[in-house]
């Protein structure tokens, strides 16, 4: 069986939402380089005539200035491209913003975007994934670490990226009984140097990755069959990761308060756990 990466190849055809900057152009520019056609979809019509020059290929790229927020939106793109046949569906537009419980408007925002988002394209376009087709095909959704460990500070972000997951997880283990041919990847970034995280920074920060190293890990974990692509970066690395994924599943298992790691009276027993914590071997790992 070949490996989910074998969905990059010349002749098949991407579609990328969030394409115009960031890690979506990043994973647009991994498509073009094995001679993929492209259709990249952003709300800013600029940046995504920049994106397109910025893109060394001789394959075919489309842009489309799309809303994913707005479902009619996404049928006239269906619309467009009603010729076409998606073999690769990457769902990573998303905005960052805070607001306090009594901002309406900042929820709604997020989720609106971040959430149905996803979900609309994932109504859209399902259909060309949804089958038992011998060629490889791929649905990648991005989403975000403060959607597993859900840190204090932003609840709508967190929980937009939580519903993410989740939708993933059940996109993966529907389509492996009707289209196992079609596999399906959630993307989670570290800290990553973009323009949802760089505030007025000009310069990347050392701890940061730059957004050509998430999508090199996108292609590294399709290659290796993962359904999970959970960047590490240059300050925090995997091992660091799946301890504090641990602790936070253990506030559920011991009846912990939420978010204990952040709680005063948990944070001495949250550092010297984590420090302690011996996790095995992944699979795949040697023993």
């Amino acid at each position: 069986m070949s490996s989910a990466a074998a969905v990059f190849a010349k002749g098949k055809t991407a579609l990328i939402t969030g394409a115009a900057s960031g890690v979506g152009l990043a994973v647009a520019k991994v498509c073009a380089s094995h001679g993929m056609d492209l259709h990249l979809i952003d709300n800013n019509e600029s940046a995504l005539k920049e994106a397109h020059s910025s893109i060394q290929t001789k394959a075919k790229i489309s842009t489309h200035k799309v809303d994913v927020s707005s479902l009619s939106e996404w049928a006239e793109l269906k619309s467009s491209l009603s010729s076409t046949k998606l073999d690769f569906l990457h769902l990573n537009a998303g905005i960052g913003a805070n607001g306090p419980w009594s901002d309406n408007a900042y929820f709604r925002k997020i989720i609106d975007v971040n959430v149905m988002g996803v979900v609309n394209g994932l109504n859209t376009f399902i259909s060309d994934f949804d089958s038992n087709s011998s060629s490889p095909k791929a649905i990648v959704i991005t989403g975000s670490k403060q959607g597993i460990t859900n840190p204090p500070g932003n609840p709508a972000y967190n929980a937009s990226k939580s519903f993410v997951k989740t939708i993933a997880e059940h996109l993966s283990f529907d389509l492996a009984k009707s289209a196992p041919s079609t596999s399906v990847h959630l993307l989670v970034p570290g800290w990553t140097f973009t323009g949802l995280t760089r505030g007025d920074a000009k310069t990347k920060p050392d701890g940061a990755w730059a957004p050509e190293q998430v999508a090199d890990f996108l292609y590294q974990k399709m290659s290796e069959g993962k359904f999970y692509a959970i960047c590490p970066d240059n300050d925090v690395d995997w091992e660091t990761d799946r301890k504090r994924m641990t602790w936070t599943m253990g506030d559920v298992v011991y009846e912990r308060l939420p978010q204990s790691r952040w709680r005063e009276e948990f944070k001495e027993e949250a550092t010297e756990t984590m420090g302690k914590m011996k996790l095995g071997p992944k699979q795949g790992d040697a023993a």
